[in-house]
């Protein structure tokens, strides 16, 4: 997992309540369990006009013009600002993993879905949860101004507008310390290795009898 220190990236704005997971990656492209390849078909039913299956080429397929991703002014875009309650519905990590894949390494909301907000961590994605008045003024302050930019800082904790003003946003502690080495779960295990060595050296001492092999 990519570890996360900085970043500074256009946002671009999601002005939708409870967007679920189907919304995020249509159930369709659950089939692969490889994290790569499902950008393209991040919000594929808003970001497309026709359905979107497995295999498609996306690059002839008609696209939404109203729909926010496909403006040119979003180009680029690092930081998606959403409303209350993202990432509801299924707990598909394939919703992380899209978000991912297109760009996003920062999702800001004044609410998560519980599991999502886990998954995100998992996958080097960090969800920041921040007052609404402030979710607010941001889609105010992006709408008026194209090539709007944050800055986020997750050793500092700390969200900085273009004109310097700092948000403040609270984290677990060992959420991001997670990002901040770059470690998931089983990162975090590995860190371990060498007592678990032991232990099984110990284990295997101690009781050998557990280790036998059946015929």
């Amino acid at each position: 997992m990519e570890k996360f220190e900085t970043l500074s990236a256009i946002v671009v704005p999601l002005d939708r309540h409870n967007v679920d997971t189907d919304a995020i990656i249509p159930k369709q492209f659950l089939k692969s369990i490889h994290r790569s390849g499902f950008g393209p078909n991040l919000f594929d039913e808003w970001r497309y006009l026709d359905r979107g299956e497995p295999g498609m080429d996306n690059s002839s397929r008609p696209l939404n013009p109203d729909f926010v991703l496909n403006q040119p002014r979003y180009k680029g875009a690092g930081i998606l600002l959403a409303r209350e309650n993202f990432g509801c519905g299924s707990s598909r990590e394939h919703a992380v993993w899209a978000l991912l894949d297109a760009g996003f390494r920062v999702v800001i909301a004044p609410s998560f879905a519980d599991i999502f907000h886990n998954n995100c961590f998992k996958n080097g994605v960090l969800p920041i949860s921040i007052d609404t008045g402030i979710v607010d003024d941001l889609f105010r302050a992006v709408e008026e101004t194209p090539g709007y930019r944050l800055s986020v800082d997750l050793e500092r904790q700390i969200i900085e507008k273009p004109d310097g003003e700092l948000t403040r946003f609270d984290i677990d502690g060992f959420h991001r310390q997670c990002l901040l080495e770059g470690l998931d779960d089983i990162g975090m295990t590995l860190k371990h290795r060498e007592a678990i060595r032991r232990y099984e050296e110990r284990r295997r001492k101690d009781a050998p009898w557990l280790f036998n092999k059946i015929d």
